[in-house]
């Protein structure tokens, strides 16, 4: 499985953001995919992930303005970014856990300026 994340950028406080994971196969039957972010000197964390039956799960410090879907038809997970706020600066990276390997997208820079 390979992953290409897009959609990073500079904004402004308070603007949007809507990032794309396109995976090269089915996303389907992969159980969970998630989006991670880290910050130079930090360990990387996790924003938000996705079962394949759409569940999904959002860390409280960006729940209410980010959220995670998936188009198994795209073989495609998003992640909505409202309401940026300057410490969500960060290199946001795209996850798939399949048949017990991880895989990782290449990341994409989101910068958000004051």
């Amino acid at each position: 499985v390979q992953l290409q994340a897009s959609g990073g950028g500079l904004v402004q406080a308070g603007e949007s953001l809507r990032l794309s994971c396109a995976a090269s196969g089915s996303i389907s039957t992969i159980p969970i995919m998630s989006w991670y972010r880290q910050t130079p000197g930090k360990q990387r964390e996790v924003v938000a992930s996705i079962t394949a039956r759409g569940t999904t799960n959002v860390v409280d410090i960006v729940k209410g303005r980010f959220t995670i879907s998936r188009d198994n038809i795209k073989n495609a997970v998003y992640l909505s970014m409202n309401s940026l706020k300057p410490e969500d600066t960060a290199v946001y990276y795209c996850k798939a856990i399949y048949s017990g390997v991880v895989y990782w997208g290449q990341g994409t820079l989101v910068t958000v300026s004051s």
